[in-house]
């Protein structure tokens, strides 16, 4: 519709200008119909020639003009497809970039998809490569991330369990090397040894329970000693085990309080009065057989253990006279 009103407007005014040249004309024809030689009929020759002039002029400009309106229309319509072809051409450019991007955002979550069990293999791969190489923390930031980078969080529990299970299994074979020399302590009955060697794993191993409980496994194991010595020692008395009961009590010593020393004071007394006075009847029937070497023996054991006592100076006293005898041949006797 737009193209065509020009035509339209153009048309009208072709139109009205052929009506007029033909009034003119007409009244040109009617005027040279006067008297010759009158005003009406000069007037009539010039309408005439007016008309006709107008209508040659008429008759030449209508083609041209139609022929610029038809150039004209013609180069719009032009415009008009070349403006519609290039906004298809530009919607089918767009449609061709929305389609480019989308594929190329599905290629993206393809190579994501595709890569995804490549990616999840390597991250086991350098977890297993970790905990051979007994770096836990690094293992531990990996099950991290098989868990939220992969959403395998049952997988990553696993793998955790078995990382804290296999580090505190080492911990425990090496923590139970430290304690080889606290255990020999103990053995050995070293008590300030074996506490202070638990000190020090006490400072190395804060978080380990086992090792900060060994100050009182060993106070525990010094009281089931004690205990152990305390019954052996009840036991060796019974039954007037001499020898076994001054044995037991010279350990039984490092354990006693000056309380508990103080109660078994009494029977201690005895214990020794009693091996002093076996060890003088053994001394006093070994010089009357004659049998010097063992009275020797007797006489230096007597003088060790009583050196205060009256017959630890009776023996003294005798020795020399032992001794000279027991280097006379044929003084010599057969030891009992």
């Amino acid at each position: 519709m737009a193209t065509r009103q020009p035509i339209k407007s153009f048309l009208w005014i072709y139109a009205v200008a052929f009506l007029a040249v033909a009034i003119v004309f007409i009244i040109g024809i009617t005027l040279l119909q006067s008297p010759p030689g009158s005003a009406a009929l000069m007037a009539g020759a010039a309408l005439l020639a007016a008309a006709v002039l107008g209508l040659f002029v008429a008759l030449i400009a209508l083609p041209i003009a139609l022929h610029f309106q038809a150039s004209r229309e013609a180069q719009q319509l032009h415009q008009e497809q070349l403006s519609n072809t290039l906004g298809e051409r530009l919607q089918s450019l767009s449609v061709l970039l929305n389609l480019i991007s989308e594929q190329q955002l599905i290629s993206e979550r393809g190579k994501s998809v595709a890569f995804r069990e490549k990616d999840l293999e390597a991250v086991r791969r350098a977890l297993q490569e970790e905990i051979a190489r007994k770096d836990w923390e690094a293992a531990l930031k990996l099950a991290d991330e098989i868990e939220n980078g992969f959403g395998y969080k049952h997988e990553a529990d696993h793998f955790r369990d078995d990382i804290n299970g296999k580090r505190n299994e080492i911990q425990r074979q090496k923590i139970a090397e430290l304690l080889a020399p606290v255990d020999r302590y103990i053995q050995a009955e070293a008590w300030g040894s074996a506490l202070q060697e638990a000190q020090q794993l006490m400072v190395s191993y804060p978080d380990d329970s086992q090792v900060q409980r060994l100050p009182e496994e060993i106070e525990s194991r010094r009281q089931m000693r004690k205990a152990q010595l305390r019954q052996s020692w009840d036991e060796a008395v019974n039954r007037h085990d001499v020898d076994g009961s001054i044995e037991i009590l010279k350990r039984l010593d490092l354990y006693l309080t000056p309380a508990e020393a103080e109660s078994m004071q009494e029977i201690a007394r005895n214990v020794f009065r009693e091996k002093r006075e076996t060890l003088r009847t053994r001394f006093a029937l070994a010089v009357q057989e004659h049998n010097w070497s063992l009275a020797i023996r007797l006489g230096d054991e007597i003088m060790q253990d009583f050196p205060n006592t009256r017959i630890a100076q009776e023996v003294r006293e005798k020795m020399e006279a032992l001794r000279k005898r027991a280097e006379e041949p044929e003084a010599m006797s057969p030891a009992s």
